[in-house]
């Protein structure tokens, strides 16, 4: 690895070569056919593919930036650190970026990495795996400053899945982008939904709700111009789900809060959950849109 190339691009190269390792993890562990799922808890689902994949993504990492803080969603589930999937490649591509002035004085122990290993578990016990993303989110002061999804079943002409990445300042990489919609198209949970998140639905005035899985898969959604705003008004993802996206959205001009318009943080001491729903889209004017018509004793409610 080119150690001359600041620490942010060099931790985003390496992310997007493990990302890339991960999503190998994933199909392969699919292919044999013992996901060994284990419920954590009500609609909440962990596979050998998460517990592999999330091994190596923190030791891959951890073995080359010692320092940064590295929190998988994994964690506290019995999941031990691997060298059996050591990945230590840097994307060149992402190497050879010049690198803003913001971001080149920034320390390993300024960094807060967010790890989804699997984003999409449920999706991907029942078969709907272009919902399948890993998420890397790179987060500094607080602030998510890069990122990386990556789709493990996504078809190209010569291999399997594909990988996007965006960093502050820079802008975003590994897809095509897309002006949003003509007509307002929400993107939603697929499984999660409840009637406070269907009333946040209905007073969007959508021509049509694209009901998916994965906050990776549906902020894709966003960028590709397959739908306007990202809507979910409920407290059910949690930081890393929505820290690389977050990311790779605002490199690519686009935004991404809880349902009051709030900024989420990103530092190692917050709480996971992200109480207060998401709400994203790839401009100013359309996320505008959507906090406005969001009821203010909805906001209420998931303030409580």
């Amino acid at each position: 690895m080119s150690q001359t190339a600041p620490l942010i691009v060099r931790l985003l190269a390496s992310s997007v070569s493990v990302a890339n390792r991960a999503g190998k993890i994933v199909r392969d562990i699919m292919s044999k056919g013992e996901l060994g799922i284990v419920e954590k808890g009500k609609d909440d689902y962990q596979t050998e593919a998460d517990r592999s994949a999330q091994r190596c993504i923190i030791a891959s990492l951890s073995a080359q930036y010692p320092k940064v803080r590295i929190i998988g969603e994994e964690d506290g589930n019995e999941i031990q650190s691997s060298h059996e999937f050591l990945e230590t490649d840097a994307d060149k591509e992402i190497l050879s970026l010049e690198c803003p002035a913001s971001l080149k004085g920034i320390k390993e122990e300024d960094i807060v990495v967010w790890v989804d290993p699997l984003d999409g578990t449920a999706e991907y016990t029942q078969g709907f795996l272009e919902h399948v993303t890993v998420l890397i989110g790179i987060s500094v002061n607080e602030k998510p400053i890069g990122g990386v999804i990556h789709q493990p079943y996504f078809k190209n002409e010569n291999k399997m899945g594909r990988t996007i990445w965006g960093l502050k300042d820079v802008g975003v990489g590994g897809f095509t982008p897309g002006n949003p919609p003509e007509s307002l198209i929400i993107t939603t949970t697929r499984s999660h939904s409840n009637p406070i998140v269907e009333n946040a639905l209905q007073v969007m005035k959508a021509a049509q709700v694209l009901r998916v899985g994965g906050a990776g898969y549906k902020v894709l959604q966003l960028l590709e111009g397959k739908a306007s705003i990202y809507v979910f008004a409920s407290p059910g993802c949690k930081k890393w789900d929505t820290c690389a996206p977050e990311a790779v959205l605002n490199a690519a001009g686009g935004k991404l809060t809880d349902v009051l318009g709030n900024f989420y943080k990103y530092g190692a001491s917050e709480s996971r959950p992200n109480k207060t729903g998401v709400l994203a889209a790839v401009n100013d004017e359309l996320h505008n849109y959507a906090v406005q018509r969001i009821p203010q004793e909805l906001k209420d409610k998931l303030s409580a």
